[in-house]
């Protein structure tokens, strides 16, 4: 009859860490830009209390750069940087 050795120490093994991003770098500055954008948009929109709330700048320029702002979210979401060290040659 065999016996298995158990260990039974009492110290755990160390986990390792797994420090690989989802994002990286491009990724964050984007969705900044993004941001900023909306946050822009949503200014013009808002601005010119003396002006009619129908002004062009207000129902269709202020909108189109909200928009502008979702789109390069999105693509910041999706956007996957070429790796620099991973060359082909």
């Amino acid at each position: 009859m065999s016996k298995t050795k158990v260990n039974l120490s009492k110290h755990a093994p160390a986990k390792t860490k797994n420090t690989n991003m989802i994002f990286k770098k491009e990724n964050y500055i984007l969705l900044i830009t993004s941001v900023l954008i909306i946050t822009l948009g949503f200014i013009v929109m808002g601005s010119g209390k003396d002006k009619a709330f129908d002004d062009p700048m207000k129902i269709t320029v202020a909108p189109v750069i909200v928009l502008l702002g979702f789109v390069v979210g999105v693509i910041s979401i999706l956007y996957t940087p070429k790796d620099k060290s991973q060359n082909p040659e």
